[in-house]
This record gives C-alpha cells, sequence and structure tokens, in this order.
C-alpha cells in the first residue's frame, strides 16, 4: 500500500506488466480467431480513461488494437445518422477498437451544453440499446467502461492540469463549463444508465480516485470478460546476414542527427 492507502507503485508496476503480456496474448487470440471487440470508455473530465487506454494499447500492435477519439462532428456529419461517423470506426475481424469516448457524447455532453435538441436525445436513448443489440447480434464484443472520480479528485487532478506544461493541453475550456454544470452532468448519467444498461451491454463502472488500482481492474476485467488462449509461435532460427553482392554507401556520406547528450555528463 503506498501514500494515503493508494497502490504501491512497484506493485502497480508488476501486476500491470502481467496483465500486458495476458494483452498481447489476446491481441494473438483475437487476430487467429478473427474476433471483433469494440470498448467503450466514458466517465468524467480527468476520471482516468486516457490514461488505462495508453496502458493497454503501450504493449500492442497499432493495426490490431486502435483507439478512436473522434473530433467534433464537422456540418456535414451532423447531416447524418448520428450513429453514422461512429459505424465508419467499428472493427473488421481480427481487431478490436478502444473507443475514448463514443456514441455517448449525446447522452452527455451534447445534452447538459445544448449541441442537440431534445428530440434527438429523445431519439438516442431509444435507439441506443438497439443499435448496441445489433452489433452484439453482428458478432462484435461490446464491453462500457465508466470512470467515476470524486469531486475532490477530479479538483486535484484538474489543477495538475493546469499547472503542469506536459498536461495544460488535456484542460479545455469546456472542463471549466463542467465544473458550473455539475449536477446537469450527475443528472443525465443517471438518464443514460436508466436506458443503456442493458443485460445484453451492462455498464461497468471502474472506481477511479486510485489511478492504478483504477487501470489494474479494468484490465483485469476487460481480460475476464474474453476468453481467449495463448497462440503458439512457430520455431525460428535466424540465418545468418547474407552480405555478400553489395557495397553500402560508405557512412561519411551520410548525414546524422547530431549527439546531443555526452557519455561524461
Amino acid at each position: 500500500m503506498g501514500k494515503n492507502g493508494k497502490m504501491d507503485k512497484k506493485h502497480y508496476e508488476k501486476e500491470l506488466a502481467r496483465l500486458q503480456i495476458e494483452l498481447v496474448k489476446l491481441q494473438q487470440w483475437v487476430k487467429h480467431q478473427g474476433l471483433k471487440i469494440v470498448v467503450v470508455f466514458e466517465g468524467r473530465d480527468a476520471a482516468g480513461k486516457g490514461g488505462v487506454i495508453k496502458r493497454i494499447t503501450e504493449k500492442l500492435n497499432p493495426r490490431v488494437c486502435r483507439v478512436a477519439a473522434l473530433p467534433a462532428p464537422t456540418e456535414k456529419e451532423k447531416t447524418q445518422w448520428y450513429f453514422q461517423r461512429y459505424v465508419a470506426h467499428l472493427p473488421s475481424a481480427g481487431e478490436m477498437v478502444l473507443f475514448d469516448r463514443s456514441w455517448y457524447n449525446r447522452a452527455g455532453v451534447e445534452k447538459v451544453m445544448g449541441f442537440c435538441n431534445e428530440e434527438e436525445y429523445q431519439e438516442f436513448l431509444r435507439s441506443c440499446p438497439e443499435f448496441e443489440r445489433m452489433l452484439v447480434r453482428s458478432g462484435v464484443i461490446l464491453l462500457k467502461y465508466w470512470f467515476s472520480v470524486s469531486d475532490e479528485e477530479q479538483e486535484k487532478r484538474f489543477l495538475e492540469r493546469v499547472n503542469t506544461p506536459i498536461k495544460r493541453w488535456k484542460f479545455s475550456p469546456m472542463d471549466l463549463e463542467s465544473r458550473n454544470r455539475w449536477a446537469e452532468y450527475s443528472e443525465a448519467k443517471d438518464i443514460m444508465f436508466s436506458y443503456t444498461d442493458t443485460k445484453q451491454c451492462p455498464w461497468w463502472v471502474v472506481p477511479s480516485d486510485d489511478k492504478k488500482r483504477a487501470r489494474l481492474n479494468c484490465i483485469a476485467h476487460l481480460l475476464s470478460q474474453i476468453e481467449y488462449h495463448e497462440v503458439d509461435y512457430p520455431k525460428i532460427n535466424l540465418p545468418d546476414i547474407n552480405k555478400q553482392g553489395y557495397m553500402r554507401t560508405p557512412m561519411n556520406e551520410q548525414s546524422f542527427v547530431p549527439d546531443h547528450y555526452d557519455d561524461t555528463n
């Protein structure tokens, strides 16, 4: 146990390494079996969605496991069927797609900020469960995670983003507005759950005040929801390099990046 009852870093890193090995096994099984997996990550701002997505994808092949983080819809996309732009990012056989926010934008930020009208919102609540059941019936494995963070921890993370140069880009005017509309976001989340937390496609809530614990719990749960087996790799014997028949360009004719780091420093 680390400070403030949070997970010890050494234990976290050891367990994360073990889980990432399992994720590689899952990746190979997905490719081998032609599975189609969709994982949706939602939650309040600074709840830790990006952190767990980064740890999931860190050791994986981006051609098999890719992230879909869509920007605001274009004027053309606003005229399309609402789910249309998300459908374009769904997996083919042998792929896993992680949605860093998803079609649930309509039930959250669009509803609260007035980016959609009441008719569009109500239609989403009616059609979303059907849309997800269609995905499941087509063979897609769909998992949905809601990252839940306390007000105190969220404020701490917001301040860290504001005051840390490498994290400043994460903070947006929408984050400020979300603080002013805390009650509206809470109500929108509860209504969303009441319509879309279904038996076929349930929401899995991840308490995320402890980032390390949340990441491990989410990854372990993801692995437990998909039956997979280790794919045996064929034995490989590396042949000797055949350097005959070609004279390489002299090294002094090439341009090299300067070495900015002296080993003596």
